[in-house]
């Protein structure tokens, strides 16, 4: 892992992490860190000021939160998974400009690791033998149960701080009727030693390197993460891809069409044979586009085009800007065209 993308000088713990083998572990990799015991990993006061906005790489490379998950609940999904899994982790080394997570806590969101990593695979195990066989085939998975993993973070970052991923791949090898998944945009090699035995789905996510390099930022290049699926099929994991976002603009036809070029000549037999894909247009939210003014304007040339977006509220609840409907629909049905002439032989597993 380059040194560069995180190396804690500053790490906030909550007191009890001390009492789990997992805390003293990671608290041990950085012993020159300087330690601030707090009341509750969501709840820092320094990391909540709005000057923080400014120094944000600082912060995602030099400050680490340690802390303890307290609920354990798995919430149905329906999209990417069947439920969403309690987070072994939160935040992210990363910083996409279009990212949610970092409107939820503080101002650059930095990475905070849960030690009770036991506690999350037995619920998992628990959860998982009460449902017993799935019913019936659906988009999500033929066969089995999926749980996504990394809903607020980056699981192949997280694996490069603790144990914790290493953990949740070795429990799913465990549970005959379910996997496994999260995405990722970084590559981490150390994860194909992992022997996942198809229990782990990972998904790669991919956009063109054009906008990546304003947008997907601080992450592995997308030639990195496409050169990577042979050998992550290779090594035991199922391995989808996201096309996710999806972000529309002048030119973004050729863009495209160079991307599943590129994929296409890249991916091995076997590669091919288990590719399926998630595409997800881009939603972007009004109090994220104030936050990206602070610390990366050039991003909101591309994510802020309220000539083509309008208002829609989440599930959650929240207040989101998305494209309007009637042009998303047309724009989805051309990308569902370019998708498949180039990759005919993958799957689309739901498109957002």
């Amino acid at each position: 892992m380059p040194r560069t993308l995180i190396d804690p000088k500053l790490i906030y713990l909550e007191p009890a992490v001390r009492d789990y083998s997992r805390g003293r572990q990671v608290l041990a990799r950085f012993p020159d860190a300087e330690l601030v015991e707090v009341a509750s990993h969501w709840k820092i006061p320094q990391l909540a000021d709005p000057a923080l906005a400014g120094d944000w790489l600082r912060v995602k490379r030099e400050i680490l939160v340690l802390g303890v998950k307290k609920g354990m609940a798995m919430r149905p999904n329906g999209r990417s998974a069947d439920f969403i899994a309690p987070s072994s982790s939160n935040g992210c080394a990363m910083a996409c400009a279009y990212c949610y997570v970092g409107r939820r806590k503080g101002y650059a969101n930095p990475i905070s690791v849960f030690v009770n990593i036991d506690d999350v695979t037995r619920a998992l195990a628990r959860h998982a033998a009460k449902l017993g066989p799935k019913p019936k085939p659906d988009t999500i998975d033929p066969r089995d149960w999926v749980y996504d993993l990394g809903e607020n973070g980056d699981l192949s970052v997280d694996a490069s701080l603790s144990d914790n991923v290493r953990d949740l791949v070795t429990a799913f090898r465990g549970m005959p009727n379910a996997k496994g998944s999260f995405a990722t945009k970084y590559v981490n090699r150390d994860l194909l030693d992992y022997d996942p035995q198809g229990r782990t789905r990972i998904r790669f996510s991919l956009m063109p390197e054009t906008i990546a390099r304003v947008v997907d930022v601080r992450t592995s290049p997308m030639s990195e993460r496409i050169a990577a699926i042979n050998d992550f099929v290779a090594a035991g994991y199922e391995v989808h891809v996201n096309f996710s976002p999806v972000i529309v603009h002048e030119g973004w036809e050729a863009e495209w069409k160079a991307l599943f070029a590129e994929l296409e000549a890249a991916l091995s037999p076997a590669a091919r044979a288990q590719l399926k894909c998630e595409i997800i247009f881009l939603t972007h939210n009004d109090g994220l586009h104030d936050l990206n003014l602070r610390w990366h304007p050039r991003a909101e040339d591309w994510l802020w085009r309220p000539d083509i977006q309008e208002a829609k509220w989440s599930q959650s609840g929240m207040r989101n800007l998305r494209y309007k409907a009637a042009w998303k629909r047309q724009w989805l049905d051309r990308f569902l065209g370019w998708l498949d002439a180039a990759l005919p032989f993958c799957e689309v597993r739901y498109a957002f």
